[in-house]
Formats: C-alpha cells, sequence, structure tokens
C-alpha cells in the first residue's frame, strides 16, 4: 500500500497552473511495488513490472515478405531479362533447408523461409511465364528486395518493452510474438469511489422532488476501470460529520487512493472538508484550468485523497487532469502526456489569459476537406450533454485571449484520454 506523509501535500498559494499541478502531485506519490503474474490474454491495461528484452529476433528466419518467386543473389538479371526454370516450391510454414539450383528460381510464398543463398523475391505479378514454362524475370530489381531478415524488426537481446509501461494491444502482440504466455506486472491500483451530498439519489432508488441521481460516481468509476483500477463503490457519503469520517477512516487502510466529486469546498455545507481533517490534512487549492478550478487534495493514514468539483464537466476535466497522472504514479507508470493534435477552429471564442481551457467541440469537415472543430452550443460545466454529443476538447493555453474561426488549435479526443 502506497503510504505518503500527512504534509506531503501541503501547499497551497496563488492559483496553479495544470502543469505545476501534475508535476507537483507525481513527484509527492510513492508508486506501490506489489507484483503479480498474469496471462497474456489479461494483461491489457495493466502496468509492466520487469522490462523485457527479445528472447529471440523479430522475424525469427528471413522470410519472403511477398508471393513470388526467389533467385540467388548471382542470378539478378542485371541489364535485361532473364528466364529461368522453376526448382521447387516453398510454402510458409515449410522448410527451405536445400539451396535452389544455380541459374533456377522457386516459388515462394509470403511468410516462407528463405532458401540459403537466396536472397531477392520478384513479385508474382511483376514477371511472366514463357511458353517453355520458364518464369521470366525483369531486369532492374534491388538486391534483397521483398525479403524479411531476421531480426529486421526487433533484435535479440533489444529492449522491446520498459517497465512501467502500460500496455495496449499492440504491445500484448508484441510480447505474444516472443511465445511469452504470462506477464509480470503491478497489481490493480485500489481506488474506492463516493458521492457526497443529501441533495443526490443513487439510479434505480427512490428520488426526493429536490434531488439529481448521481451521475458522477458513475463516469469516474468507468474512467478508473478504463486505467485499469480495482474499484470500490461506496455510494453516497451523507453530510454528516462522524459518518464521513468513519467511512473514510475504514477504506483509507486497504486503498491506495481515494476519489470523491463535490463536498470539498469550504462552505458551511461542505462536511466532507471537516471530516478529512479530523482524521487526516487536507488542503485545498485552485488550478488555473476551466473548467475545474476547485480541487482537494489529502491524506488520510498515508492513502492520498482527491475531491473533484461537482459539476460533470469539470469532473471529467480535472480526472484527466489530476487523477489520471496519479494513478500512473502510484502504479509506476510511465509518464503518457496528452498531445494535442492541431486542427482548425470554426468558431470565435475569448478567454481569460494565464488560464487553461477546455472548449467541448465536435469534428466535423470544412468545404475544403479539412478537418475543424465546432463548439457546443452552450456553456455551462453541468450540461452531461455537452460530453455526449461532442467528440472531444479543444485546449487552449494559459496566453491565448482569444480564438477565431480558420486558426489552429489543439484537440484531444475523448477516445486519447483514457
Amino acid at each position: 500500500m502506497a503510504q505518503l506523509s500527512d504534509d506531503c501535500f501541503a501547499f497551497g498559494g496563488p492559483m496553479m497552473s495544470v502543469d505545476e499541478a501534475v508535476g507537483l502531485i507525481t513527484a509527492r506519490v510513492n508508486a506501490i511495488a506489489d507484483i503479480e503474474t498474469v496471462a497474456l490474454v489479461d494483461a491489457d491495461g495493466r502496468v509492466l513490472a520487469r522490462d523485457i528484452a527479445a528472447p529471440l529476433p523479430l522475424p525469427p528466419f528471413t522470410n519472403s515478405a511477398v508471393d513470388g518467386y526467389a533467385v540467388r543473389d548471382a542470378d539478378l538479371p542485371q541489364q535485361e531479362e532473364r528466364a529461368l526454370p522453376l526448382d521447387g516450391r516453398i510454402q510458409a510454414g515449410g522448410s527451405a533447408q536445400a539451396p535452389i539450383k544455380p541459374g533456377h528460381t522457386a516459388r515462394i510464398f509470403t511468410g516462407a523461409p528463405m532458401p540459403p543463398e537466396a536472397g531477392t523475391v520478384f513479385m508474382q505479378e511483376d514477371v511472366r511465364i514463357d511458353d517453355a514454362g520458364n518464369i521470366v524475370l525483369p531486369a532492374g530489381l534491388k538486391r534483397g528486395a521483398n525479403v524479411r531478415p531476421a531480426g529486421e524488426d526487433i533484435p535479440e537481446g533489444h529492449l522491446a518493452l520498459r517497465a512501467g509501461q502500460r500496455l495496449l494491444p499492440q504491445h500484448v502482440a508484441l510480447t505474444a510474438a516472443f511465445g511469452l504466455t504470462r506477464l509480470d506486472v503491478i497489481r490493480r491500483i485500489r481506488v474506492a469511489v463516493f458521492s457526497t451530498g443529501d441533495e443526490l439519489a443513487s439510479p434505480g432508488e427512490p428520488r426526493a422532488p429536490s434531488q439529481l441521481y448521481d451521475s458522477n460516481r458513475f463516469m469516474l468509476m468507468a474512467m478508473l476501470r478504463r486505467l485499469g483500477c480495482e474499484v470500490s463503490d461506496l455510494g453516497i457519503l451523507r453530510d454528516e460529520r462522524a459518518s464521513l469520517a468513519d467511512g473514510l477512516k475504514q477504506v483509507a487502510g486497504s486503498h491506495d487512493l481515494i476519489l470523491t466529486t463535490g463536498g470539498v469546498s469550504t462552505g458551511e455545507e461542505d462536511h466532507v472538508k471537516a471530516a478529512v481533517e479530523s482524521i487526516g490534512s487536507l488542503v485545498l487549492w485552485r488550478m488555473a484550468i476551466k473548467p475545474g478550478r476547485p480541487v482537494a487534495m489529502g491524506i488520510i493514514d498515508g492513502t492520498p485523497l482527491i475531491g473533484l468539483p461537482g459539476n460533470p464537466v469539470a469532473s471529467f476535466v480535472t480526472f484527466v487532469h489530476v487523477v489520471r497522472p496519479t494513478v500512473l504514479a502510484l502504479a509506476g507508470g510511465l509518464p503518457e502526456p496528452l498531445l494535442p493534435i492541431p486542427i482548425r477552429a470554426a468558431f470565435s471564442y475569448g478567454k481569460k489569459i494565464g488560464r487553461r481551457e477546455y472548449v467541448r467541440a465536435t469534428l466535423r469537415r470544412g468545404e475544403d476537406g479539412a478537418l475543424e472543430a465546432v463548439k457546443f452550443p452552450r456553456e455551462g460545466a453541468g450540461l452531461l450533454s455537452s460530453l455526449v454529443e461532442t467528440d472531444g476538447l479543444v485546449e487552449l493555453g494559459e496566453d491565448i485571449k482569444r480564438v477565431e474561426p480558420g486558426e489552429s488549435v489543439g484537440f484531444l479526443s475523448y477516445a486519447d484520454l483514457l
């Protein structure tokens, strides 16, 4: 279990930039050390615990990249085409121990091993067959064409995957190509999630006229699971200091992170603040970000607590920028910086200097065929429809004051945020 000192997050002061906040958090979180071994089919999304060096070269043998005809380097046509008789047929998965006879060619298929002394393959569509049944090869093909040498992709012993890599399907494919069946990974990060407030009701339960169904909790749990976390749903904790403190104290010892949405502010009805301070430490701070300025960070018995804003869009945006890097740091994962893709703006927008803003936007093709971002027509951090009916977020940096149609902006697809 990751243990942090109670003064680990004792910071405050003026509004903090997003990059400063992320750097501060990741520098103070200690990665857990628990390792488990999982089957290859269960490795997707897990954080690799140990480096993997290639146990064999990829490909492990020299093979043909196309369906065609293999020839010895000495028999390559130079100035004019040349007709060669056939000498054998080599299929993928077959043997090619015998060399091709001098002055001959062999039929070969994609993935089949190259026979000894043969170093070039002519594509079948580039040759013709003469009346005598010989294969007529055109002149000018470079030596080694259409051949995949052993180790061309990855040489044996090469560091193929680093510890801390969050495994994606392509990484799983690579380890399978090495013949591995099990991988050492960091155990799943255990996160306790709860919402707070008497104004909330869980879906499926009776809802009073003055209550809202709790949506943030389910959104955050889904996002955590996409990061490979093991999630405990604590439900809705009511606005009562003693019971809140008791509930948080119980889960702190068995979880690596506590995540809440709403109720961790400075108002007299924000009882989570008082509850956390009675059993640990809590620091409220502001990020120079919109939506999502207020965020809370705390420690309960060595377990970090993150309090996100209650508005759904603000909760979504701050999860991406605060919780996501914290989870990766807890798992000892390599940094995964978010890299906005340049795209053309199809909207006008003004903002404050010194604050990073995220504008919900939909992609479309302009009249010239180029992709452009269209801003969601309504404002408000409480509009779930603005997340559902858009494709991602336009990132407007701290030094930007205004955007006009036609200007280049950075776009983050929702698909790339987790």
